[in-house]
């Protein structure tokens, strides 16, 4: 007796995706399923490349499926297909962009530069078109933390293309300025600016674009909020006080204006001597989940306090590149790939569910 494609559909209908909460056959996941000679091939088409579970939904896929009788073997391909969380209707600057992720702080010194960049390598090294625009016009920091030797060209009369780092598209006022000439702007001209970073580049079509926001609540972050549909932001503190009353107001501020805060990080949460293996809570420890409770907010995870990251980002190869292995960098990999799954709730969500469909 033949294996048939109700019987692999079925056994498959018991793997169920941990955030959409549905399994994924309802969710439309499996595609090209073929059965030749009791060999089963099909592709799990997955919502984010970074998925946190996909080689676990391999192997669940792979065992029911072999546990069907008359399977003599089975081919997997994972892919993935980014949904854009953008409402149907309405304008924006960035048409072909399919999923904004600002990243905030309610002060400067937290890290959030370097937490944005490591962020948008995860999501760009998982497989994700992934650009980065430096929205801090005061300070821009991306030319030199991703060590961007030529900025990109402006040809008249067409859009700028961005530069390119490391598979990602960048995009910072810091390509355009002497590096030691002051920026000294009114608000409305920063706003103006930002505008300009999105509508004047040509992005193309990316999967996410991360923005790294100025510090504060100021005008490049109500521009943004005014003229791009938002997916989320993601908010980047220090463990200390001082730090976390700041969240809240930044926080406070997001909700106002409409944008969902997709959760908090809290980074320099601790530090491990690299001698003796010692941690030591520099700044407390704790504070940023605390707040994410409060708030009932998601907690996205905690990054060490640690000297290679520093350095990585001070010589411009972040530690995502110059060191893909270290402890260090898988946690912005599990943080990104967090990002991701929840993005892809709320793309389901705004879309609505696919019908099943079987070729």
């Amino acid at each position: 007796m033949s294996v048939t494609t109700e019987a692999v559909l079925n056994a498959l209908k018991a793997i169920i995706d941990p955030d959409l909460r549905r399994d994924i056959v309802s969710l439309n996941f499996i595609k090209d399923l073929h059965i030749d000679n009791g060999v089963v091939s099909f592709k799990v088409e997955l919502t984010t490349p970074a998925c946190p579970v996909k080689e676990q939904m391999r192997r669940q896929a792979l065992d029911a499926v072999m546990g069907l009788p008359n399977v003599r073997g089975v081919n997997i391909e994972m892919t993935s297909r980014v949904q854009s969380s953008r409402k149907k209707g309405g304008e924006s600057l960035i048409p072909d962009v399919k999923n904004v992720i600002a990243v905030a702080s309610g002060k400067g010194g937290v890290g959030k530069s370097t937490t944005a960049v490591n962020l948008a390598l995860a999501l760009s090294q998982a497989g994700a078109r992934t650009g980065i625009l430096d929205a801090d016009i005061y300070g821009p920091s991306l030319p030199k933390m991703l060590r961007v030797e030529k900025p990109p060209q402006h040809v008249e009369g067409r859009k700028i293309p961005p530069a390119e780092a490391f598979g990602l598209k960048v995009m910072s006022m810091g390509f355009f300025m002497d590096p030691d000439t002051p920026v000294v702007w009114r608000g409305p001209m920063v706003g103006m600016a930002v505008e300009q970073l999105l509508r004047d580049v040509d992005w193309g079509e990316l999967d996410y674009l991360v923005i790294d926001l100025p510090p504060g609540t100021g005008d490049a972050q109500l521009t943004l909020t005014q003229k791009v549909p938002i997916t989320g932001v993601v908010i980047v503190s220090t463990p200390q006080d001082v730090a976390l009353a700041d969240v809240t107001r930044g926080i406070n501020m997001f909700r106002k204006v409409d944008a969902p805060v997709l959760g908090i990080i809290e980074n320099m949460s601790y530090f491990l001597c690299p001698s003796c293996g010692h941690r030591a809570e520099i700044f407390s420890h704790g504070g940023a989940r605390k707040q994410a409770e409060t708030f009932g907010l998601e907690f996205l995870g905690d990054i060490p306090l640690d000297g290679t990251i520093r350095q990585d980002a001070d010589s411009g190869i972040p530690i995502l590149v110059a060191h893909p292995d270290s402890p260090q960098t898988q946690k912005y990999r599990e943080i990104a790939a967090r990002i991701a799954a929840i993005i892809a709730t709320m793309g389901f969500s705004s879309q609505g569910f696919p019908e099943i469909i079987i070729e």
